[in-house]
């Protein structure tokens, strides 16, 4: 049972990546209709995230009022009406509303997703559950790279937003009918106000921060990408499917990564090598002939780590501030989704290079290790200091 709910939370949620893309997938399009430079591209962007930094701690309070499938159907619908609104508006300032609505249903779509499918697989293949739902953001990207820019330039800029909200209308519409709870879980109310202490902010402040960076960094690459390769000689069409590719791999290859750092651990090695090859993947992008072979090995190692990183989230926090602490994860994680766009745009504006904002996206993947590794010292210090006090 607990798999066909993972199928079905992974399809619902696959609606959120595919709404997300339609901004990136119709930038150049913005441009033209309504005279926008790449830095307000990147404000629109970034838009997406910033509700996060208003809703995450009450939407994390709210679960306490309302059962989760309400929550997530409450978000997929936001969605759907934020990309209907993008889709209806004649200038920046009517997109940017969509794009705020939508973000709002991202925000609370992506804190009970998360939830339910702890739900469903504690204690069991948790980590492997969560990278498989992990992986829905980009597989719903990957849809959109490619199928939003063939609607684009069959039917106009504003058909791929009104197909990403049909789709997680469907999904909504879908959750409620076919969603349960697990039989295990009963409703519970927290005693008083949750408090972290210190050693768990520290570490979820680096958990965050390095899943932050870390999607940042994908958002830059998926909108620039294309545009690296578009100068050296791809056609449009063929730079957003190249791109896309690394978006299918990390599917597959996100599930196998957390079974190995499940099975055999070393889990800062595995992030090393695999921020490696992401940086690695982002310098081969502007060689001529080489997109191909850069998305291959972004998508099989460079993005393979991310249900990882995720789940540091979940090892820096005790199960009775969970909720509080997912909080100020999703806060830090949102602040600085919104922050990168715009300052990817920026750069490119300046230096009229997307090359730029392409070495930006390689500055915030090799980031992820130092944070990975200061969450690794906060944690075993704090091991090591509760065994000596056992010892005494």
């Amino acid at each position: 049972m607990r798999w066909r709910i993972l199928a079905l939370l992974f399809l619902a949620r696959v609606g959120l990546g595919f709404q997300f893309q339609t901004l990136s997938s119709v930038s150049d399009d913005l441009v033209v209709a309504f005279g926008l430079d790449y830095a307000g591209v990147g404000l629109l962007i970034g838009l997406f995230m910033a509700p996060g930094l208003i809703l995450a701690l009450p939407a994390g309070y709210l679960g306490r009022l309302v059962a989760d499938r309400e929550m997530v159907v409450f978000g997929l619908v936001a969605l759907a009406l934020g990309g209907l609104v993008s889709s209806l508006a004649f200038g920046g300032m009517g997109i940017g509303a969509g794009r705020i609505i939508a973000g709002a249903g991202f925000l609370f779509t992506t804190l009970y997703f998360t939830k339910m499918v702890a739900d469903w697989f504690e204690g069991r293949e948790v980590a492997t559950a969560m990278s498989i739902l992990v992986m829905s953001w980009p597989f719903g990207i990957a849809m959109g790279q490619v199928g939003h820019a063939w609607l684009a330039e069959a039917y106009g800029w504003r058909i791929p937003f009104q197909v990403a909200s049909a789709y997680c209308l469907v999904a909504a519409v879908a959750v409620f009918v076919f969603y349960k709870a697990p039989d295990h879980m009963t409703a519970t109310k927290s005693a008083g106000a949750p408090r972290l202490t210190g050693r768990e902010w520290r570490l979820v402040l680096c958990a965050a921060g390095a899943w932050g960076v870390f999607n940042a960094a994908y958002v830059t690459y998926l909108t620039f990408g294309p545009k690296v390769l578009e100068g050296v000689g791809l056609s449009a069409i063929a730079a957003a499917g190249t791109i896309s590719v690394g978006s299918w791999l990390m599917i597959g290859s996100g599930a196998i990564c957390g079974q190995i750092v499940d099975r055999f651990g070393r889990r800062d090695l595995v992030l090393t090598i695999c921020m490696t090859g992401a940086v690695a993947a982002l310098w081969l992008l502007a060689l001529p002939g080489a997109g191909l072979t850069a998305s291959l090995l972004f998508g099989l190692v460079g993005m393979a780590p991310a249900g990882v990183i995720m789940a540091l989230a979940g090892l820096a926090l005790r199960p009775e501030v969970r909720a509080f602490g997912m909080g100020v994860f999703f806060t830090v994680y949102y602040a600085i989704m919104l922050a990168t766009p715009p300052a990817a745009g920026a750069i490119f504006d300046a230096t009229g290079q997307p090359q730029g904002p392409i070495w930006l996206a390689m500055a915030l993947f090799a980031s992820v290790v130092p944070l990975a590794l200061s969450f690794e010292m906060f944690r075993s210090g704090a091991s090591a200091t509760l065994q000596e006090e056992r010892v005494s």
